[in-house]
């Protein structure tokens, strides 16, 4: 009997768990014709260089940017995206805080949840960008579970 309700209780478990597993997808809508859209993880590890990549738990400190040739390792001259995907409280913005600068049209959109929720910076006056610490009403939030991210360049 304990044995039949053991394995009752850890199957039980196992589905509340995966039922329950955060996952959230990045993906990219390169319009450019040239260049080459990156994704890092806020350690500098490179996730991407253009196809979808789904994270198995949060996406914390996810930087997307587009790089053609004038654009730093870093992304630096170059326009960035942040992101942090997480349930119930995700956020991402657009960032033009030096040495970051407007480089090429970007955008970024929500989906699976908070759809049709984000930015786009289509020139260097970007007003919707963050251009110094602070500029908080740059960040578009959503509290969706399991939510994804679209990120669009040269749109």
């Amino acid at each position: 009997m304990f044995f039949k309700l053991a394995i009752g209780s850890l199957a039980a478990a196992v589905a509340f768990l995966q039922v329950n597993a955060e996952s959230h997808t990045d993906t990219f809508n390169n319009k450019c014709g040239r260049g080459t859209p990156y994704l890092y993880s806020q350690t500098g590890q490179l996730l991407s260089t253009g196809e979808a990549w789904t994270s198995d738990g949060e996406a914390l400190g996810l930087i997307a940017t587009h790089l053609l040739g004038g654009c730093g390792t870093n992304g630096e001259e170059c326009t960035l995206v942040e992101a942090t995907l997480k349930n119930g409280a995700s956020s991402a913005d657009i960032s033009l805080i030096p040495p970051h600068v407007f480089s090429v049209t970007s955008g970024l959109g929500y989906y699976d949840g908070c759809d049709d929720d984000g930015t786009d910076c289509t020139s260097a006056s970007c007003p919707k960008a963050y251009r110094k610490p602070g500029d908080n009403f740059a960040i578009v939030g959503c509290s969706a579970d399991n939510v994804n991210l679209a990120f669009t360049f040269c749109d």
